[in-house]
């Protein structure tokens, strides 16, 4: 996920992503817990995306607030 797709949403779209992207991680944490993981790279990839989602929203909060 591109920051530049990422500042294009809406906060809706944004709290939309980050909980779907919360519910990935935890499947994923799941998965590898049982060794069915297969991706162990898309474990560091939904990370830093809930970390990008998270930075963009926080910034457009604090421009609103401005």
């Amino acid at each position: 996920m591109k920051a530049e797709n990422i500042r294009t949403k809406t906060q809706d779209q944004l709290a939309d992503d980050l909980a779907a992207l919360k519910k990935e991680q935890f499947n994923l944490r799941f998965q590898k817990a049982t060794g069915q993981l297969e991706k162990t790279a898309r474990v560091k990839q939904v990370r830093r995306d809930i970390a990008r989602i998270k930075t963009i929203a926080a910034e457009k909060a604090a421009a609103k607030k401005a």
